[in-house]
């Protein structure tokens, strides 16, 4: 059988087709169309036949550029289906749409025609009750949470988005510089969004004074509870209050047959915070490629 691989731009897709195929295949919550139409400045779908593969192509424009990009809170893409295709079909049809970017492909993709870099992304599968999860923390991580028991700290939801992503932007703006006020605003309106069916979910800690310690911003689907937007004050730091935070996540959606994705990283001090509460690495792929002519390469000096 001879696959029909389209290229559909974003306002022709065939939404409920889209979401259906990404469901199926149990791809990341980034692929979902509200998610993609939200954040993205604009994009393409690659679709095979009547939805039973896809593959977003996010693109902006720039010196009259047209260039793949990752989106603002969006970790990885790629391919999602499980129709036999090569890599060849794939690329020309993305080529046919930008010829120069960056893709971050899922962890699913594993496409040996490509070079690629792989991105830690650590997750913990909660299909197992809470002792059992905690018994694959760390020595130091255990003492931690210790010593925040002490602190009398309590672990509660909310629905303050807002405060959540302002607090985000406050303490983390310097590491995350590519970020605009535009990203956050489509950002609160995802959270918003998603918030309306149930699947933005708000934890923090507050002290005996119910002052904000640490919270977490999350959005859930089917099969992972994704960390988006995590802050911690100062007065938090004092009292491990993330620690406590996160470990009151796990507990709570223990036995839920969910993953709890961390989303990264591969900064050290966070990647070793990950990983003393057992986290494993489940990598996604970032490739980047220059199709331009010879000319804008040499501009570009790529």
């Amino acid at each position: 059988m001879i696959n029909n691989l389209q290229t559909i731009p974003s306002a022709q897709i065939n939404v409920e087709k889209w979401n259906a195929c990404v469901a199926k295949n149990n791809a990341p919550i980034y692929l979902q169309y509200a998610y993609l139409n939200t954040m993205a400045n604009n994009w393409t779908g690659l679709v095979i036949n009547d939805y039973e593969a896809v593959m977003p192509i996010c693109f902006r424009k720039k010196m009259g550029i047209t260039y793949s990009y990752s989106p603002a809170f969006v970790q990885q893409l790629g391919w999602v289906g499980q129709i036999k295709i090569s890599w060849q079909e794939i690329e020309k049809a993305i080529f046919g749409v930008v010829k120069y970017g960056d893709v971050m492909l899922n962890h699913s993709n594993h496409f040996e025609a490509i070079r690629t870099i792989a991105k830690t992304n650590f997750v913990i599968n909660l299909n197992k009750n809470y002792e059992e999860i905690y018994s694959n923390y760390k020595n130091d991580l255990k003492q931690n949470l210790k010593k925040a028991i002490k602190e009398n700290l309590v672990y509660t939801a909310n629905n303050n988005i807002d405060e959540a992503i302002d607090l985000y932007k406050d303490f983390y703006s310097n590491r995350m510089k590519g970020l605009s006020a535009k990203d956050y605003s489509n950002f609160k309106m995802l959270c918003l969004l998603f918030h309306q069916t149930n699947n933005c979910l708000l934890r923090q800690i507050v002290n005996n004074k119910n002052e904000l310690l640490a919270v977490a911003l999350l959005l859930k689907d089917e099969n992972r509870i994704y960390n988006l937007a995590n802050s911690t004050t100062a007065a938090g730091r004092n009292t491990e209050a993330n620690h406590f935070l996160i470990d009151s996540i796990l507990k709570e959606f223990a036995n839920t047959n969910l993953i709890f994705d961390f989303e990264g990283s591969d900064l050290p001090g966070v990647k070793t915070f990950y990983q003393k509460f057992g986290a494993v690495d489940e990598p996604y792929f970032h490739w980047h490629f220059n199709k331009l002519p010879w000319w804008i390469k040499w501009v570009k000096n790529d």
